[in-house]
């Protein structure tokens, strides 16, 4: 817990719920009959409603990225390191939304929420939810506080991807974008690691088919190894040896017994303190909603031609040895901004932290963050 708030953190934060009572039709074709979305904003909102950024989150994420909930909490929000006063993501100059997406676990309306329906969880029933779904639904918030374009949109892997469809979908709605280490679409790799921790959870003998809530027990193991997988892949080869090698943590190797190595150790911290704060539906639910995402399929595949309408000017960011989603994959969408004579900026950042990378107070990456977001609150005006 913290002794002393930082004079950089934004400090004690409470979330907030926005009620949207129309009803919402997904792209799937299901119609919510009404939804919530817990969100979380720091900073002020200027006179003119334009110094407001929207941070999108990636998978595991949720609302609460910057700031503490109280002085009990052990950590600060999940982006805490570039969130605040003087951080790259400045709130002396901007108004910053953080919002728990649709489907999700944290408070948002999805499988752990009753259906008015049958006045049951909605558990394997809640409808699929596509990236498209998730910026409807961020617009409706963006209407009830008032703002009609964002400074920024800004997203890390999963949270990329939903800033780069924001510019699809709402052109006059966004000044700017920033997607970091993201990809137009999932490659067949990356969609087969979804696809395995998946399987993780589904054949976990307490997951029940998605009724697990009901029958009052929990798909532990299932989701600590869905997280283990999924972790493995967010690490570098280089970033694993440096900090865990071949390390014990206990036993011997001479005579081989009872042997557990650092990073076995450290996996199974990771899987397990996951498996008690996230839903195994939501887990499904949103790494299908990771693998549909492709924007450019309307378009026959024509990146160019899926970004001619946007207006957004773009900074792109990847890291060299995030393996999940390459520095290739961050060139495909600068090359097709380039074709189709878009504002963009891009830098690749030396990290041997992999895909965690962008979660990371890396000294170049933070310095570009900033300079950029300097930039954008002198364009639109704090």
């Amino acid at each position: 817990m913290p002794s002393v708030i930082a004079e950089d953190s934004v400090g004690i934060v409470n979330s907030q719920i926005y009620s949207h009572t129309q009803p919402f039709t997904l792209q799937c074709g299901t119609t919510l009959p009404s939804y919530e979305l817990v969100y979380e904003t720091y900073g002020a909102l200027n006179e003119n409603k334009s110094n407001a950024i929207l941070i999108c989150h990636a998978l595991s994420g949720h609302h609460h990225a910057a700031g503490y909930h109280s002085m009990d909490e052990h950590k600060p929000g999940w982006w805490d390191t570039c969130i605040g006063p003087n951080k790259p993501i400045d709130t002396n100059l901007f108004y910053v939304v953080s919002v728990n997406n649709l489907g999700g676990c944290h408070g948002s309306t999805g499988p752990l929420t009753l259906d008015p329906e049958t006045q049951k969880f909605y558990g394997p029933s809640f409808p699929s939810v596509l990236v498209r779904d998730w910026v409807v639904s961020q617009s409706h918030l963006a209407d009830h506080l008032g703002i009609h374009k964002f400074a920024a949109i800004v997203g890390g892997s999963l949270g990329g991807m939903q800033a780069l469809q924001w510019t699809i979908d709402f052109p006059e709605r966004v000044h700017a974008a920033l997607l970091i280490a993201c990809a137009a679409k999932l490659s067949a790799q990356n969609i087969a690691f979804n696809e395995i921790a998946r399987q993780a959870i589904t054949t976990d003998p307490n997951f029940f088919a998605g009724r697990y809530v009901e029958n009052s027990v929990k798909p532990s193991q299932g989701l600590m190894l869905a997280r283990m997988i999924g972790h493995v892949t967010y690490l570098s080869d280089d970033g694993m040896r440096d900090r865990f090698g071949r390390e014990l943590k206990s036993g011997d190797l001479s005579s081989g017994g009872g042997v557990e190595f650092q990073v076995e150790s450290y996996l199974h911290y990771q899987g397990r303190a996951f498996s008690k704060h996230f839903d195994a539906n939501t887990y499904v639910l949103m790494t299908k909603a990771l693998d549909y995402f492709d924007p450019a399929r309307e378009t026959g595949d024509d990146l160019v031609a899926t970004l001619a309408p946007v207006k957004a000017k773009f900074l792109v960011l990847s890291f060299s040895s995030d393996w999940r989603f390459p520095v290739d994959r961050s060139r495909e969408i600068v090359n097709a901004l380039i074709e189709a004579r878009k504002n963009v900026a891009a830098a690749e950042i030396e990290s041997d932290q992999g895909h965690d990378s962008f979660l990371l107070p890396i000294e170049r990456y933070v310095r570009i963050l900033r300079s950029y977001l300097i930039r954008v609150a002198g364009e639109v005006g704090k």
